[in-house]
C-alpha cells in the first residue's frame, strides 16, 4: 500500500512514517526490536532512540508516568486553570455504588485509571439506572484497581497532536459506526466496511477493522439492537461509546476548522504535565466559538499519541506530523 514504508511493513504505521522522514533526510535507521518498535536513528551528529514513534528523549521518565494516571493528570491540569470533568475515583465496587446519588440524575463516565483506548470504559446518558451504574463500575474495576466516575461533559471530541510548543493537527474522531440501509444486518454492514483497504489491525494502515466483540454487543443492545438487526437506511448505528481510532472509530481532519484559543488550551494542558510529545483529548461544544470554562474540557492525555492518524484521516489532508518529530529532536 502506498502508505507503507518498503521494508519496515512489520512495524506499526506511526514507527513507518518517522523510518521514512529520517531516511529522506539522509539519516541511518536500525530496528533494534521490531515487536515493540523500537528503532535508532543516526544523522545531524546525534544518535536518537525512538519506541513506538513518539516515546523520545525529548520527555522526561515521569512525564508518561502523569498522563498514564488520569487522576494525576486532572489534579495538574486544574491547577492549571484547564477545565477537567467533576468527578470521584474509588477502588471498590461498594464504595462506588455508596456515592450512586451524586450520579443517578447526570450523564456520567465510568473508567479505569490507567488503561488506554477505550477499555473499560463506559458512557452512560441521564437518567442513569443504578443497575448499569454497577455494572460500568464492575467493568472499570476489571481493568483497573482504580477508576473515575465523572460527568459527562457535552460536546464533540477532538484530538490535539502537540509536538513542542505547538499543535501540529487536529482530528475530530468519531466511534466505530455504520449506516443502515435497510437491507443489510448490522454484521454484514461492518464486514462491508472492513473490505476498506483503509482498514487493518495492529496500527499498520491508517484505520483499525471494526469488531464485533462483547463490548460492541452490549453498545448495541442499548439501541435495542443486535448484529442481525437491519437498521433502516441512513440510520447511524454506533458500535461502541468511545472514538479512539484503535477500536474502529473514524477520523475527520480539523486541523483548519477550530478556533485557535483550543490549540492554546492543548499546549497548556500539555505544558502542564512536563509533555514535549502529548496528544489531548478536549471536548468542544462549538469549534469556532472563542472558549470559555463552559464551551470545552480536556477529558485525557496520551503519551504516546499515534502520528497516522494525522496523516492518512478518513477524511481530510495528510499532515506529514513526522517532520516535528524529528525537528524537536533536532534530526
Amino acid at each position: 500500500m502506498h502508505w507503507t514504508t518498503p521494508g519496515y511493513e512489520e512495524l506499526e504505521l506511526s514507527t513507518q512514517l518517522v523510518i521514512r522522514e529520517a531516511q529522506a533526510r539522509g539519516h541511518a535507521v536500525e530496528v533494534l526490536d521490531a515487536p515493540s518498535n523500537f528503532i535508532r536513528i543516526r544523522g545531524a551528529g546525534r544518535v536518537e532512540y525512538l519506541r513506538q514513534a513518539t516515546r523520545t528523549s525529548a520527555d522526561t521518565y515521569v512525564s508518561p508516568l502523569i498522563m498514564e494516571n488520569k487522576k494525576v493528570t486532572k489534579l495538574l491540569l486544574a491547577e492549571a486553570g484547564i477545565r477537567v470533568p467533576e468527578g470521584g475515583d474509588y477502588a471498590s465496587l461498594e464504595a462506588a455504588g455508596a456515592d450512586f446519588p451524586r450520579w443517578r440524575s447526570r450523564g456520567t463516565v465510568v473508567k479505569p485509571n490507567t488503561t488506554n483506548f477505550g477499555i473499560g470504559v463506559s458512557m452512560l446518558p441521564a437518567p442513569v439506572s443504578e443497575a448499569e451504574y454497577l455494572k460500568a463500575v464492575e467493568t472499570a474495576l476489571a481493568a483497573d484497581g482504580t477508576i473515575l466516575v465523572e460527568e459527562l461533559i457535552p460536546g464533540r471530541e477532538f484530538r490535539f497532536l502537540v509536538i513542542g510548543d505547538a499543535v501540529r493537527a487536529i482530528l475530530h474522531r468519531v466511534p466505530a459506526r455504520v449506516l443502515g440501509d435497510g437491507r443489510h444486518s448490522v454484521a454484514e454492514l461492518i464486514a462491508e466496511k472492513n473490505e476498506d483497504p483503509l482498514r487493518g489491525k495492529g496500527y499498520r494502515s491508517p484505520l483499525e477493522k471494526l469488531r464485533t466483540g462483547p463490548e460492541e454487543a452490549a453498545h448495541l443492545r442499548l439501541a435495542g439492537l443486535t448484529f442481525a438487526s437491519v437498521p433502516e437506511a441512513g440510520r447511524e448505528v454506533e458500535l461502541r461509546p468511545n472514538s479512539n481510532i484503535s477500536t474502529g472509530g473514524d477520523s475527520l481532519d480539523f486541523t483548519d476548522r477550530i478556533h485557535p484559543g483550543y490549540s492554546e488550551l492543548a499546549v497548556a494542558a500539555a505544558a502542564a504535565v512536563g509533555a514535549r510529545i502529548c496528544g489531548v483529548d478536549m471536548l468542544i461544544e462549538d469549534v469556532e466559538r472563542e472558549p470559555s470554562a463552559a464551551t470545552y474540557g480536556v477529558i485525557e492525555l496520551n503519551f504516546n499519541p499515534a502520528l497516522h492518524i494525522h496523516d492518512f484521516p478518513f477524511e481530510g489532508e495528510n499532515r506529514r506530523v513526522e517532520r516535528h518529530v524529528l525537528d524537536l529532536l533536532e534530526l
